[in-house]
């Protein structure tokens, strides 16, 4: 049988230049988490196949890295980190007055059918806000996000915030079955509006409920389009949804970090756990988000406690590259110094090693061939 010694599809090895670039990006995120307050969590890479099932509404069964432990429990190569920390939260931390503010850092594992280039293993970092509900916490996330992709050497990106309450008011309003609204999902996140509108038309609705979901496939862009969808709608819930944008935009103002959203009422995640706002935030060199988040405020109830949440992950491996391509230097260490030495220097030099290392210094030791030829 032969044997393979390269990397599976979707996955790769990472080092020297690359790797002190990825590694200096980490701890400029790692470093904006702290001056957030944000206190450190690992979870395990493997989690019980219950924590990612469909009732919890993240990644499909059929993407996940499954195996058997030796009990015969499915196990599950982690896919999503939030629900992984929900769990832990759940267990360890909630029942306590004051909200809880988590950051993370690890690898996530997708079994992507169709690669097109996408890699299977990424390195992801973020942030969960447990236990407040107010638009300040969303904001929050939301400035904490732009944040980091500024320290990181990004200056031209977006990020898009969506509310999926307000699709979910509409859908209440038209009593549409379960198939029904998976096909119009579909078509509003692909932004296929013909399809939209050949599913909408066909429907028994009021005018103005087709309407706005005639528009909410082009419903994208400043502040200002949460005027044209305050006009479209008389639903209280959706309007009330609006508010909440309103209000967070306004926050984000004091922050400073307005300039970087954007709005997207027709933004809808695959991942059914989220309950108010989402967002993905996009930059020039790579057409998947590096930062994808919202609220999941009913999450927590699977793992038996209940409590308003909100966050968000960056996706490294897509940030290094869209930096790579836009030509956005990464500072990393100096390459080592190198030392070369004889055996009659071999003490000095090591000695002088030793104190360069001492002041922070990379050192690297060289011992010199010693000349082969000979002669007669």
């Amino acid at each position: 049988m032969q044997r393979i010694f390269h990397t599976p599809d979707g996955y790769r090895d990472i080092y020297k230049k690359e790797y002190r670039e990825k590694r200096s990006l980490t701890a400029k995120v790692d470093r904006v988490f702290a001056e957030f307050g944000y206190e450190a969590i690992q979870t395990p890479a493997v989690e019980f196949f219950e924590v990612f099932s469909r009732e919890v509404g993240t990644t499909p069964s059929r993407e996940l890295y499954k195996f058997f432990d030796k009990e015969g429990n499915t196990m599950v190569l982690r896919p999503d980190f939030t629900p992984s920390i929900a769990r832990a939260a759940a267990t360890y931390f909630l029942g306590k007055s004051e909200p809880l503010r988590l950051c993370y850092s690890g690898n996530t594992f997708i079994n992507h059918s169709g690669l097109r280039g996408r890699l299977r293993e990424n390195t992801q970092m973020g942030v969960e806000y447990l236990g407040d509900a107010s638009a300040e916490a969303d904001a929050e996330v939301l400035a904490m996000a732009v944040e980091c992709l500024k320290q990181s050497g990004l200056s031209e990106f977006q990020i898009s915030v969506g509310e999926i309450e307000f699709f979910r008011a509409l859908l209440t309003e038209a009593g549409m079955d379960e198939d029904t609204e998976e096909s119009l999902r579909g078509l509003i996140s692909k932004k296929n509006y013909f399809g939209v509108e050949e599913l909408v038309r066909g429907l028994d609705l009021k005018a103005e409920l087709t309407e706005v979901f005639l528009r909410l496939p082009q419903l994208f862009g400043s502040v200002e389009i949460l005027d044209e969808a305050q006009r479209l709608t008389s639903n209280p819930r959706a309007l009330e949804a609006i508010s909440r944008l309103r209000e967070i935009y306004e926050i984000l103002r004091c922050y400073g970090a307005e300039k970087y959203i954007s709005f997207d009422l027709g933004m809808l995640s695959k991942f059914r756990y989220y309950t108010g706002i989402i967002f993905q935030g996009y930059t020039y060199g790579t057409g998947e988000p590096i930062v994808k988040g919202g609220r999941y405020d009913t999450l927590l109830q699977h793992f038996g406690k209940s409590s308003p949440a909100v966050g968000f992950g960056i996706v490294i491996d897509q940030l290094h590259l869209a930096l790579n391509r836009q030509k956005i230097e990464i500072p990393t260490d100096e390459e080592p110094l190198v030392l070369e030495y004889e055996e009659s220097t071999r003490e000095e030099v090591i000695a002088r090693a030793v104190r360069l290392r001492s002041e922070g210094k990379r050192v690297v030791l060289h011992r010199k061939k010693e000349d082969a030829s000979c002669g007669i």
